[in-house]
């Protein structure tokens, strides 16, 4: 024992005289942990269908309601910089699954806060980086295990899956209509050529005041939020449209520099006048004799897109105008009518032109719209229109529209299903739990407190409800252990139940990418043990 002993000691003495400063690095450490949950507890409140709204008033002044986690990390002005990896956590599980954006910020605090307990139990961060990343490997493969398949033509369950996701929103009791909105538009959309991928700029979201939620509809074809040029009373209502999308400006040219002309006598300005009278005429000629009689004119930034003087001969002709069409839009309208762009009048030909079988103006809210209905050959696009009795809810609408859109993408990607309320996180936690049993050393305990920190998802929508968490959480526990795997929180009855038959289910791509992230953010978060600031 003494010559362990004297062994030791000249080790631990040449550790004295070299003085290592360890405090600074912990102290940075521990910071960077304690901001970045404090931004955790911020949006904790409002994980969960009974989870509270945020109200963020801007610097300009506007008012956001809402409880999408990832709007409001992204509107919080955060200034600690650990605490903006958490803002841009919530950003990428945006990008990634389009929901979950409040749960992967939660689980990152929960992981924070146990790595701060083994931190101060002396473990070093290198060792809880490397057992966290192994454990969200294997809680990868228990979320897999989990899963139930699905496929896209059981409509159903895509439905359900849409629905869980906006039941936690401003706008949960529209979910029965939203929900389906959702899964048709994505539907229509899906390429059967590419049925992996889905790109949610098909399915354009067009927001216009007035009616409540209710009136929310899916417009198979195109909606402007425009009313048509009334200038010279065109016609309002074409049947058998014959659509031109052009990027030409109908009116007089101008000089290319800045430069006046003088004129000084009444028969020269009689010519400029009869000259720009025959160069719209000539261009109406031109449009009128491929048989267009729907004209969408793109915005126009040098000069007029149409005068008064184009819009009465257009008119004439019965042609129906639709102007200052966005340039970024240009390419949504083309794809959806099948037509081309026609960016000069040289090149206005038949066979660039779209086809439908109606264009209107219908009267809506306090404005106007236009609905081209009845596209022949029309591309892989959909239009949704959201109406909302004012702005914050119309907004709020976009959004949880938006999320329901990606939770149905995500099942398009990763053909799987899982439940919701709770029941993966304590299934994962009582099975690392278990599985923490058998690893050896420090890993052990690293693994356990994972474990732990996953606890927190069913402990928060449980407090979130106002019912009793501890109780909650431990009888869920229970019911795991007897093998109840989707045993969940059913948060309107109060109690635990089985969650699949109460239709609350989630893609499994939204919890796995809940998990990685987090756990990435977190092991980022601990590998940093100085902030140097460069001015």
């Amino acid at each position: 024992m003494a010559a362990v002993a004297s062994a030791s000691a000249p080790a631990r003495s040449s550790k004295t005289e070299s003085y290592v400063d360890n405090k600074r690095k912990d102290d940075i450490r521990m910071s960077n942990i304690k901001s970045a949950r404090s931004v955790a507890d911020a949006v904790r409140t409002s994980l969960g269908p009974k989870g509270m709204d945020k109200m963020i008033s801007t610097a300009s002044g506007d008012v956001i309601i809402t409880n999408d986690g990832a709007t409001i990390l992204n509107k919080m002005e955060v200034l600690q910089p650990a605490a903006k990896m958490l803002v841009e956590l919530s950003k990428s599980q945006d990008v990634v699954a389009g929901d979950g954006t409040t749960t992967v910020v939660v689980i990152a605090g929960a992981l924070l806060k146990q790595c701060q307990t083994l931190l101060h139990s002396g473990i070093h961060p290198t060792v809880i980086s490397d057992s966290l990343h192994k454990a969200s490997v294997k809680a990868v493969d228990v979320l897999t295990a989990m899963a139930v398949p699905v496929e896209l033509t059981d409509r159903d369950s895509l439905v359900k899956s849409a629905s869980t996701s906006l039941n936690s929103k401003v706008v949960s009791q529209y979910s029965s209509l939203l929900a389906p909105l959702a899964v048709d538009s994505v539907l229509a959309v899906v390429d059967p050529a590419k049925p992996d991928l889905v790109d949610l700029r098909d399915v354009k979201i067009v927001k216009k005041l007035g009616g409540t939620v209710d009136d929310t509809e899916l417009v198979k074809g195109l909606v402007f939020d425009k009313k048509v040029s009334h200038a010279a009373g065109g016609p309002t209502r074409v049947e058998n449209a014959k659509i031109a999308v052009i990027q030409f400006q109908i009116s007089p040219p101008k000089t290319d520099i800045e430069q006046s002309i003088v004129v000084s006598d009444y028969t020269q300005m009689d010519r400029i006048l009869k000259e720009e009278r025959n160069y719209i005429l000539s261009m109406i000629k031109k449009i009128k004799s491929t048989g267009c009689n729907v004209l969408l004119i793109q915005k126009s930034i040098l000069r007029d897109a149409v005068t008064d003087l184009s819009l009465h001969y257009l008119a004439k002709a019965k042609i129906l105008v639709i102007k200052d069409v966005e340039r970024d839009d240009i390419e949504f309208i083309t794809k959806t009518l099948n037509c081309l762009p026609i960016a000069n009048i040289e090149h206005f030909r038949a066979e660039k032109l779209g086809f439908a079988d109606l264009v209107e103006e219908v009267s809506c809210g306090d404005g106007k719209i236009v609905k081209i209905t009845g596209i022949k050959d029309m591309g892989r696009t959909t239009n949704v229109l959201v109406r909302g009795s004012n702005q914050l809810v119309l907004d709020e609408a976009e959004r949880s529209l938006h999320d329901a859109l990606c939770v149905v993408r995500c099942l398009v990607n990763k053909k799987f299903l899982i439940a919701g309320g709770g029941a993966p996180e304590i299934e994962l936690s009582r099975q690392l739990g278990a599985w923490s049993k058998v690893l050896h050393g420090m890993e052990s305990y690293c693994v356990k407190s994972f474990a732990e920190a996953l606890e927190v998802v069913p402990y928060t929508l449980a407090e979130n409800a106002g019912l009793n968490p501890i109780t909650i959480v431990t009888e869920l526990r229970n019911r795991h252990a007897q093998g109840e795997i989707n045993a969940g929180i059913n948060v309107r009855k109060g109690q635990i139940t089985n969650i699949l038959e109460e239709n609350v289910v989630q893609p499994l791509l939204v919890s796995t990418s809940a998990i990685t992230l987090a756990t990435e953010c977190v092991r980022m978060i601990l590998k940093i043990d100085d902030i140097v600031t460069v001015r």
